[in-house]
């Protein structure tokens, strides 16, 4: 998609004219113009120049948004930065000539405040300097009129225009009455004169413009908080860094590094771009970018990223990805392209924003036309179609979607959470179905020892130094979680260890070899036990360890059976809890493995998913998630290459942040902290930006549909109510700021309560479960009853910071029936959320093997 800067436009239908013109060029596919951001991206095969010059033919200015220099160009379209001063010196010069202008014509002509001497009784005069006060600031808010008037030139009118006519139209009928009340003086008819006195509008066309211009200066600071969050991003780019040349350190700017320089970063330093640490280590916040407060420890080999600080060790990296390759880049991009893309829901607005201006002018000519048949004077009239013209508000209808789905974006990549598109932030939350890939995304992906089981005449240890002996020249994923074990016991020793000889792999079965003459055999209890005798006591172990969905694993020496070391792939800490909270939801969960049934519906109870989908081959994943989708909206979790068809192919593709490039290219939602528990947070920002959304759309159809009627004076007939142009100019200012100043309340939003979850109203049936309605328990085959949620405060001493909250926050929740634990280290206390009783002394032991002192549980 190509992004470029558009000028001029100020307000829905202006973004609308912009689309159409866009659209109507050869070669264009998709266009989507950004009111909040004055940006417009398109998809196709025309060129720039032709684009450009469909936006300039349509009456506005548009230009390419420069890549190389990303945070100047983008600077441009932050309202809050560059409109805000302009508009607030208008509004202070506009005062200045408003108030005497007021004192005059309201101030003295209603409550008969004093004038000096030379202006009491010249009523003419009078009228004179109230014109002269209002050619002023007509012409300090001259732009109303410039783009007003342009607009119907170019037959697209816009909210300026409805100002500049509103506003020219006082004027002009003013300037008659001014003149006509000459023509009484001339003939001496006083009572003629007085009466000329009370046509004066200039008031009105002077405070119009005052008050629009006070709206969009609320307006402008509103919408450029929205865009603090990609700012705040943008700020966090690194200007320099310290290269290694020839030996020596020198400064240079960030535009400079090469992929391939090496480069120092020392404590307090930012990170100047993605790299690999090739000497040093170091604790480095990531929190710029993940949103995780716990600092991330970086040794030799590790990954580090553009602008996150490195704080306690000297590193030296590698550069790997400089410029727009960096993560931070990616991000931006990302953030700022979802700004330029519109959600399903803004083309309702969209429809009606771009009829409306001309609507509302021809509703106030006939407004104008009727009270004159009617019988009413010239200036009841006129001052009923101003008020119309100037009430009417279309830039909160096209504020409505824009502004939350900013302030939402902005929210998600504060967490770590990317939705690419405003479609996909908007379709995120009607999520019925959620299959989750198992491998890297409800569990780590990495096997680990779970269970040494040895036989009466071996020890514990014998067996898993002789399997690591074995195990060590083997690349099986399964070896290395042997070879791993063993390691993170101490490496001291391990170098010295003999070296097995006649080394064979028995592919898809096991290992043999000779060490100090003896035979080793490990592998498959198929290939172990065509070798040596398996006692029924170890077959036994070794299928419950299998219906566990343990992989174990058999060690042999000389014929003679050493004992199972069980390996299996662990589950994510928070990945049982973020299942839960999704059904809590009214969510149904599929997990999808490769794995056998047994093992898979093993590791499914587990993590407690509705359904398991087992030996589902990688290229299988598309053809399942497309049965999926017939039952509902379906949404894939997955990490690998593999799962990009499947991601793409969902309703929205979901993928963990720490997997393959290709599967966050594949996907519509990247969430960065590789965490299951933001598939949940995800949804239910979502939710809240759609229902954010619905409120402005009503507030801004609300707020014209009450507004024009009572403009027009359609109750003045039954109860005499008609609305002064003034106050309809200032109820139109506020209406846009309104509808922005809601979008902001987003801010607050807490995507990571999971207590005021809310069910998916509309039913929705799989094979094995019912999703009912609000308020009813999920069933699932097995009919499990309700869990109910108990609650436990520990008093816990020797939490200094946020690595002990960390540290006995993820000991709790490892306990079965832990659902959650909210863990304060300065408070000293940790609230146990359960879903079924776990014992004091259980939660006690948990805290106190961290080497923390449980002072009381209650």
């Amino acid at each position: 998609m190509e992004q470029y800067n558009v000028t001029g436009m100020s307000c829905a239908a202006c973004s609308t004219r912009v689309e159409k013109a866009v659209l109507k060029v050869d070669g264009v596919t998709s266009c989507s113009v950004s009111l909040l951001t004055n940006s417009m991206g398109v998809d196709g095969t025309a060129t720039p120049e032709q684009i450009i010059e469909a936006v300039e033919k349509a009456g506005y200015g548009a230009s390419m948004k420069g890549t190389e220099k990303l945070k100047e160009v983008r600077d441009e379209d932050f309202l809050k930065d560059k409109i805000t001063p302009v508009l607030k010196k208008r509004l202070i010069a506009s005062f200045c000539f408003l108030v005497p202008l007021l004192y005059l014509s309201m101030g003295h002509m209603m409550w008969n405040w004093p004038l000096p001497g030379f202006l009491s009784g010249n009523h003419v005069a009078m009228g004179l300097i109230q014109m002269l006060f209002t050619i002023v600031i007509m012409v300090i808010n001259q732009k109303f009129f410039i783009s007003g008037f342009k607009g119907l030139i170019h037959r697209a009118p816009n909210m300026d225009t409805l100002v500049a006519l509103g506003s020219g139209a006082s004027f002009v009928y003013s300037t008659y009455a001014l003149f006509a009340m000459t023509d009484a003086q001339m003939k001496g008819n006083a009572e003629l004169v007085l009466s000329y006195m009370h046509e004066f509008y200039f008031e009105s066309a002077a405070m119009i413009l005052t008050l629009i211009t006070v709206g969009k200066m609320l307006e402008a600071r509103s919408k450029g908080k929205t865009t603090d969050a990609l700012k705040g991003l943008m700020k966090l780019a690194p200007k320099k860094a310290v290269v290694l040349c020839q030996g020596k350190e020198a400064e240079v700017t960030i535009d400079q590094v090469k992929i391939g320089d090496i480069f120092v970063v020392r404590p307090g330093e930012n990170i100047p771009v993605d790299g690999t640490v090739i000497e040093g280590s170091s604790a480095v916040d990531e929190a710029a970018l993940t949103g995780e407060s716990i600092p991330v420890d970086k040794t030799v080999g590790d990954s580090v990223s553009a602008a996150t600080m490195n704080q306690s060790g000297f590193l030296k990296c590698e550069a790997t990805r400089v410029g727009e390759d960096t993560t931070l880049s990616q991000i931006i991009q990302m953030v700022s392209d979802a700004a330029a893309t519109k959600a399903p829901i803004a083309k309702v607005a969209d429809r009606v924003s771009g009829v409306f201006v001309p609507a509302v002018i021809g509703i106030a000519t006939v407004t104008t036309l009727i009270w004159l048949i009617a019988g009413q004077t010239i200036g009841f009239a006129l001052a009923r179609g101003i008020a119309v013209l100037v009430i009417s508000c279309p830039c909160a209808l096209g504020l409505a979607t824009p502004v939350a789905i900013m302030v939402g974006n902005g929210m998600g990549a504060k967490h770590g959470i990317m939705f690419k598109t405003a479609v996909s932030l908007e379709e995120t939350g009607k999520t019925e179905i959620v299959a989750l890939d198992k491998t890297g995304t409800i569990t780590k992906g990495e096997p680990k020892v779970t269970d040494l089981v040895a036989e009466d005449n071996v020890s514990e240890e014998e067996l898993l130094f002789t399997a690591y002996v074995l195990e060590r020249k083997s690349e099986h994923p399964l070896a290395r979680a042997i070879t791993s074990a063993v390691e993170s016991l101490g490496t001291e020793g391990l170098d010295d260890l003999p070296e097995v000889e006649d080394f064979q792999i028995a592919a898809g079965n096991g290992l043999s070899g000779m060490l100090n003459g003896q035979k080793l055999v490990g592998g498959s209890y198929r290939y172990i036990s065509g070798l040596v005798e398996i006692s029924e006591e170890m077959k036994e172990q070794a299928q419950e360890l299998a219906e566990d969905g343990k992989t174990p694993l058999f060690f042999a020496r000389e014929d003679k059976l050493m004992g199972i070391i069980a390996v299996a792939d662990v589950m994510k800490e928070d990945s049982p809890r973020a299942i839960r909270e999704l059904q809590n939801m009214g969510i149904h969960v599929v997990m999808l493995t490769g794995d056998n049934e047994r093992t898979a519906k093993a590791i499914g109870k587990q993590a407690g998913v509705d359904e398991v989908i087992a030996g589902v081959l990688p290229d299988g994943k598309e053809a399942v998630i497309c049965d999926l989708k017939k039952q509902g909206k379906t949404a894939m979790v997955g990490d690998g290459i593999n799962d990009a068809p499947a991601l793409t192919r969902a309703d929205v593709g979901i993928a963990i942040g720490a997997g393959t490039d290709i599967a966050i290219d594949a996907a519509d939602v990247v969430l960065m902290k590789s965490r299951l528990s933001d598939v949940p947070a995800a949804i239910r920002l979502s939710r809240a930006t759609l229902r954010n959304i619905h409120e402005n759309l009503f507030w801004a159809f609300f707020y014209n549909v009450i507004g024009i009627p009572l403009a027009a004076g359609l109750w003045y007939p039954i109860f005499g109510w008609k609305l002064n142009p003034m106050f309809g100019a200032a109820a139109m200012s506020l209406s846009s700021f309104c509808v922005v100043s809601n979008a902001l309340r987003l801010n607050w939003f807490n995507m990571l309560d999971a207590s005021k979850d809310k069910k998916l109203k509309k039913a929705a049936k799989t094979g094995t479960v019912e999703m009912a309605d609000e308020g009813s328990a999920i069933k699932n085959n097995e009919k499990k009853e309700e869990e109910t949620t108990m609650e436990k405060t520990m008093k816990i001493e020797g939490m200094m910071c946020g690595h002990c909250e960390a540290a006995v926050k993820k000991a709790l929740e490892a306990l079965d029936g832990v659902e959650e634990a909210i863990v304060s280290h300065e408070a000293g206390t940790a609230v146990v959320k359960m879903s079924h009783e776990v014992a004091d002394d259980v939660l006690t032991k948990a805290v106190e093997d961290k080497d923390y002192k449980v002072v009381s549980v209650g």
